[in-house]
């Protein structure tokens, strides 16, 4: 079934009132790649009758007033993306075209999406409820962080937005039981995986600078964040407090990383695979094209790539869903209206990160202070190729699916390193699950460019072009990488730029199609770089370009 978006739909239910209502900045799609759709249907499949607002008009009461007012909470959303991300590109051009929007134009989704629902809800509903913000646009910016957009470092969202609670990551866990907290009249403050405003400070957890402090003083704002991701991506550290004038921003301890059965029973919850008709009738949505037939097999990511967010948000470590759970889906999908044969991507931040294991991670958590593959791939972990090997062949023989296709981007540092299965691995893709193109992100060439990203140089490259062309030559196909490029990444001037434009013809033999301007998205280690000028491992000074035009000529050198 769909969340309800009306009250004759409640009705139709026999809900005479919600005890939810979800706010998102998307139109609603339910899909299990659209989160609030998941946190909605978890919190459904737990007894809590929840509705959704989509987009609500910003101008007046009739949409944010239509399901009237939930008993326990209202969740806001900015959607599947920071409000900002979505509505400007690296440098400030306003994007006319929404693919989350009905009729794919922009012109739906405000500008700090998050702040600006929060405020909608107080003007109409006096003393409300509890405002819970949540989504990828709150989690970044749950600590005073920097704003590209406004060029300065803003105060945790939570006091811009004047929202109650703050939940971060992904969320399902913390979200169910801040509801039962909530129905049960209990205290929710010990919940892990929440931030909320207290008058004092909490004992026992790790004090950030104030943001009075890292607002004027860079050295502070390092110490901020380098401090804020040792504690937000290691599960076992005590929590964090950091001032905010005379209050303060508590923020709870990591919850534990999600089990595979938990993860499962989040996907085999019933979802439509469609925009709710609600909305349908709004226009095409670009979007549904591309989820519509995938199937998430994984979350998390252990690249930890400095200038993505995943890290963040979704967890450095890898949580895979059963092969069970995944032919389930795949099976519905298989049966949905409209489907033709092809399953259009089975991965997950990483497509070939699927099963990736660590021999040390059961009994010794994540390491601190260590990255998986960067500067090399770690001994210790356990590569998934095989097992990724054995669920492609699995979905590939379901009764109505004719081919399964991997879109999502793959690691090409891990097929290198995987000795025993990155070439078969590789050869399997090619042979049976690409469409022409297999798209990596090299990023850049230059050494130290590579470094600041967090990425494997050029040499880890080369080595996976030449299996990539000697698996082409032997099975006789003709496929292509896509690479993708960053330029003007804090540390890149012309002269790297240059010098990318000459690896990537002389090496590559291309004109590159993927290329883009460097987002400093909030709270990566990108944009430390980007706001102090300083590379905040070494102490270094760092150049960063922050002149648009010249930006935009770093993009243009390698299409010259």
């Amino acid at each position: 079934m769909y969340l309800p978006t009306t009250q004759k739909e409640c009705r139709q239910l026999g809900w005479d009132k919600l005890d939810v209502i979800l706010v998102t900045g998307d139109t609603y799609i339910d899909s299990p790649f659209t989160g609030v759709a998941v946190i909605g249907k978890v919190l459904v499949h737990a007894g809590y009758r929840t509705g959704i607002i989509a987009q609500p008009d910003t101008k007046g009461p009739h949409d944010i007033t239509r399901l009237g007012e939930p008993g326990l909470f209202w969740g806001i959303t900015g959607g599947c993306m920071d409000s900002m991300v979505a509505n400007y590109t690296a440098t400030g051009k306003f994007r006319n075209k929404d693919d989350l929007t009905p009729g794919g134009i922009n012109n739906a989704r405000p500008d700090r999406a998050v702040i600006v629902y929060s405020n909608l809800v107080r003007q109409y509903f006096k003393n409300t409820v509890p405002l819970v913000l949540g989504g990828i646009e709150a989690s970044l910016r749950r600590i005073a962080h920097y704003d590209y957009w406004s060029d300065s470092v803003r105060n945790s969202i939570l006091f811009d937005a004047k929202g109650n609670i703050l939940i971060y990551g992904m969320g399902e866990k913390t979200v169910l039981l801040f509801a039962d907290c909530l129905k049960q009249g209990r205290d929710f403050r010990d919940i892990k995986g929440i931030c909320y405003i207290s008058g004092q400070p909490v004992p026992g957890y790790i004090l950030l600078p104030p943001a009075e402090q890292v607002k004027n003083d860079k050295e502070a704002f390092i110490e901020m964040f380098t401090l804020f991701y040792e504690h937000a991506t290691g599960t076992g550290l005590p929590g964090m407090i950091q001032q905010h004038g005379n209050r303060y921003l508590v923020h709870n301890p990591l919850p534990g990383i999600i089990t595979e059965k938990e993860l499962d029973d989040i996907y085999d919850l019933s979802y439509e695979y469609d925009v709710h008709p609600y909305y349908k009738k709004g226009g095409y949505i670009r979007s549904l094209d591309t989820i519509r037939f995938s199937i998430t097999t994984h979350r998390g990511c252990a690249g930890e790539c400095r200038f993505c967010a995943i890290s963040l948000h979704q967890g450095r470590a890898v949580c895979s869903r059963s092969e069970t759970s995944i032919i389930k889906e795949a099976t519905r999908i298989s049966r949905l209206k409209g489907f033709k044969g092809y399953i259009t991507d089975a991965g997950g931040p990483t497509a070939n990160m699927y099963g990736l294991g660590c021999t040390r991670q059961e009994y010794a958590g994540k390491c601190r202070n260590k990255s998986c593959l960067f500067p090399a791939v770690c001994s210790h972990l356990v590569f998934p190729h095989r097992k990724e090997i054995a669920l492609l062949k699995r979905l590939s023989v379901i009764p109505g699916i004719k081919k399964v296709f991997i879109a999502s981007g793959i690691r090409h540092d891990l097929v290198v390193a995987d000795a025993e299965y990155g070439r078969i691995y590789l050869g399997h893709i090619l042979a049976h699950h690409t469409s022409g193109q297999l798209k990596i992100a090299p990023e850049h060439c230059s050494l130290h460019i590579c470094k600041l990203m967090g990425k494997p140089g050029s040499d880890v490259l080369l080595e996976f072009k030449k299996l990539f062309d000697e698996e082409q030559g032997r099975l006789k196909s003709r496929q292509f990488l896509t690479y993708y490029f960053i330029a003007a990444h804090p540390g890149c001037t012309m002269k790297d730029m240059e010098e990318l434009r000459g690896f990537v013809s002389t090496y590559l033999k291309i004109k590159p199609e993927q290329v883009q301007v460097f987002t400093p998205v909030p709270s990566t280690w990108s944009t430390v770089m980007y706001y102090t000028g300083v590379d905040p491992f070494t102490g270094k000074a760092v150049f960063t370009e922050r002149d648009v035009r010249k930006k935009e000529k770093q993009k243009r050198i390698l299409f010259s």
